[in-house]
């Protein structure tokens, strides 16, 4: 036994984790749904988002360095700025998605979201500056207190207009700024022990490499077929939102 977990615990950990990484190369998310079952048995429930978000810094920072050519800065800095308010806030709160019905509102509006970007395309529109700034804050305040919210990000950056290995760099790079101040304050809090940083440096070794390899499989996508699997991405992601409502 390592810190709090078994060799066996940890191998199953390491094994979801790099399926994780080649899932969130492709996509732009995937740690934060597919983690959190894993975890919460493992390490505790109140454990579960300070490793994802220590954890994702090493994920984030290995995709952007794959794609790091297709990011795209001015989006990424509008997000950041108006995103890192509400990630502190949302650090501390911790507590955003506990209720069933903010769940199933956020999952309908990511499924919306296909078709209303879909139609602005069409129109030769895209989401403005004002709404990526609006829905930048928004998701800053999600992603400060919960895991799995990299979906909502998904659809802001998809809904301004980027696609293909654009939306995973700037994703990545969004994604790893807000995570450094979300990191900075659950370790002032105390809220990463060192059993959580042994896991947190686990999870971010074995998905290193998973974002080069999903860089290889993004490059023989087109456009409209990468674009296809983000869409159908965002829909899964919000529907599991619902049903996690009406579960509960």
């Amino acid at each position: 036994m390592i810190g709090e977990a078994t060799a066996a615990q940890y191998a199953l950990v390491a094994a979801v984790a790099f399926a994780a990484s080649l899932l969130g190369g492709v996509t732009g998310y995937g740690s934060g749904l597919l983690l959190p079952p894993i975890l919460v048995p493992v390490m505790g429930a109140e454990a579960v988002v300070p490793i994802i978000g220590l954890s994702a810094l090493f994920t984030n920072g290995s995709r952007l360095a794959a794609y790091r050519a297709d990011f795209e800065p001015r989006r990424a800095a509008l997000i950041v700025a108006c995103g890192l308010p509400g990630c502190l806030l949302g650090a501390f709160g911790y507590t955003l998605l506990t209720g069933p019905g903010v769940a199933v509102l956020i999952g309908a509006m990511l499924a919306a979201l296909v078709p209303i970007r879909r139609l602005l395309a069409r129109r030769h529109g895209h989401l403005p500056p004002a709404g990526v700034a609006a829905a930048g804050a928004g998701y800053g305040l999600l992603m400060g207190g919960t895991a799995g919210s990299g979906v909502l990000l998904l659809s802001i950056l998809l809904a301004s207009g980027l696609h293909g290995p654009a939306v995973i760099a700037t994703d990545a790079g969004v994604s790893l700024v807000l995570g450094l101040a979300k990191t900075a304050l659950f370790q002032a809090a105390g809220a990463l022990p060192a059993s959580s940083w042994i896991m947190a440096l686990l999870i971010g070794a074995v998905s290193t490499p998973g974002a080069f390899l999903a860089k290889r499989l993004v490059r023989g996508l087109s456009v409209r077929a990468h674009s296809g699997i983000l869409d159908a991405v965002v829909v899964a992601g919000g529907l599991v939102l619902v049903a996690q409502g009406l579960r509960g």
